[in-house]
């Protein structure tokens, strides 16, 4: 794919043109304006697929627009609050099985993946970047999951039985892409053809983790290049290298997601969804905040 392609969606809409409410904490954070940003995004992109004729609707009667702003706040909340599906839809009075189709259904669209990879480059033009990245940060960290989980391993290391979460950022700790795996699997080449696919052509800056032949040949066949630095703990303690560091800090803001912190679902790709869709609130948040900023509102 070439670096033009990528960008061609780029008239769509800013994630909102309308005001939300400003934050009331001194940190600039509100849930509440989070929610409303998210469902603005989330509508913006739908329409997007929906001219491109992406999950085309089956013959019958066209969506419920409020229904479907409904769903996706609750969508959100789940992922924010960590509420089981079937609570959820007994608090909002709307079918467990219409609200956890439809996340089923846009996640097996690529909806969340989609949006939440577009929100990263549309955040690094707002930046006066590159669209692409020059370099990109890896790290895994290891996730406890439930029985009932679509698999459970057991991170011999770090003691958690559970998934392992494979995550790619660039240097702002937006996330490009991510591979889940069993915590005793540390398979990390299957991200590298998908990162290829997005155009980027640069350096992979790793832990010591990312040592070894075999996994740097797997990326020089896309032309990523792979930069192992030595370790950054001393005395146990973090230690900043480069720009090593924002992959942990990524990690720090998905862990306010209260569903990311344990895992819970039947099937990799729905976790994957709410990886993304706490990406997709975070850089919308960052986007709608800058344009307010600019326009002094």
């Amino acid at each position: 794919m070439s670096r033009t392609s990528l960008r061609s969606n780029v008239d769509l809409p800013p994630p909102s043109a309308r005001r939300v409410p400003r934050p009331s904490r001194g940190d600039g954070w509100d849930a509440l304006a989070d929610i409303e940003v998210f469902v603005f995004a989330v509508e913006a992109e739908l329409e997007a697929m929906d001219r491109e004729r992406v999950g085309v609707h089956r013959r019958g009667r066209k969506p419920d627009l409020t229904l479907r702003r409904r769903l996706i706040g609750l969508i959100w909340t789940l992922t924010f609050g960590g509420l089981q599906w079937r609570i959820a839809g007994w608090l909002s009075g709307v079918p467990f099985t219409t609200l956890h189709s439809s996340f089923a259904r846009w996640t097996r669209l690529g909806l969340w993946r989609r949006l939440g990879q577009r929100l990263a480059l549309d955040w690094r033009l707002a930046c006066g970047d590159e669209v692409l990245p020059s370099a990109v940060v890896a790290d895994s960290r290891s996730l406890r999951s439930a029985p009932t989980a679509w698999v459970r391993g057991i991170d011999g290391g770090k003691l958690v039985k559970g998934v392992k979460l494979f995550a790619v950022c660039d240097k702002h700790g937006s996330l490009l892409d991510l591979e889940l795996q069993p915590a005793n699997t540390d398979d990390r080449a299957g991200v590298l053809p998908r990162l290829a696919a997005l155009g980027f052509e640069g350096d992979l800056l790793g832990d010591s983790g990312f040592k070894g032949a075999p996994f740097a040949a797997a990326a020089l066949e896309h032309d990523i290049h792979v930069s192992v630095s030595p370790g950054g703990t001393r005395d146990g303690r973090f230690l900043p290298n480069g720009i090593r560091w924002v992959v942990e800090r990524l990690f720090a803001w998905l862990s306010r997601y209260r569903r990311l912190n344990i895992v819970y679902d039947r099937a990799a790709d729905l976790f994957a969804g709410h990886i993304w869709i706490a990406m997709i609130s975070i850089i919308a948040r960052r986007l709608v905040a800058q344009t307010q900023a600019q326009q002094g509102v």
